[in-house]
């Protein structure tokens, strides 16, 4: 009898997927794509068994990704055309009309623009080529890989980085020197105004 904890995993398309966010930061989709040319044809199927993308079942048996967009888009954008998912949870049986409401409640959906401003569901889009860069997301990804905070399982937790740092530099400063940027949000990550955020690291309270 199979155990019901085991992971169900699909080999699907990658055109098929949902996203469930508006947005990715390109640069760290663009470094994904980079690493992923440096391997041999074996080892690349080997990364693709080992990093299955998480979705959820959703109306119609659609595949809604609910982690690893970035993965899911460079390897599009390198020529991969069809990835190993496991599926999280199955709500095929939700009404279409609910079933982005379910996927709010338990924060698998995070339907924000690159300026930080939610949207309808329906403006989520429709496939991973769809996905628009917000260069704030990138930076929150620099920063987690320094050190600047500490990986999390708090959903969408990068986003929430991403936002902070958002509403204190600008995305012109981002773009025009990125590691200027990431020295500027690292001090940032450090101070006090960040305690609220998931991962969180900055210096011990004094005693």
């Amino acid at each position: 009898m199979t155990n019901p904890r085991e992971p169900v995993l699909h080999t699907i398309p990658i055109l098929s997927l949902r996203p469930t966010q508006m947005t990715v930061g390109m640069r760290e989709v663009k470094e994904k794509r980079l690493r992923w040319r440096q391997h041999k044809a074996k080892k690349q199927a080997e990364l693709l068994g080992n990093h299955m993308i998480p979705v959820v079942l959703g109306p119609g048996k659609t595949h809604y990704v609910i982690d690893h967009h970035h993965l899911a888009r460079a390897l599009h954008d390198e020529g991969v055309e069809e990835v190993l998912v496991t599926v999280i949870a199955d709500l095929t049986m939700v009404d279409r009309d609910a079933f982005w409401v379910v996927l709010d409640s338990r924060r698998w959906v995070y339907p924000y623009d690159a300026k930080g401003e939610r949207h309808h569901y329906s403006e989520i889009p429709k496939t991973v080529v769809g996905l628009k860069d917000d260069p704030f997301r990138s930076l929150a990804g620099e920063l987690r890989r320094v050190g600047g905070y500490a990986k999390d399982t708090t959903p969408f937790s990068e986003f929430l980085w991403a936002d902070f740092l958002r509403r204190r530099l600008s995305r012109k400063s981002v773009t025009a020197d990125f590691q200027v940027a990431a020295e500027k949000a690292l001090a940032l990550a450090k101070s006090n105004d960040a305690i609220y955020l998931p991962g969180w690291c900055g210096p011990a309270a004094d005693d």
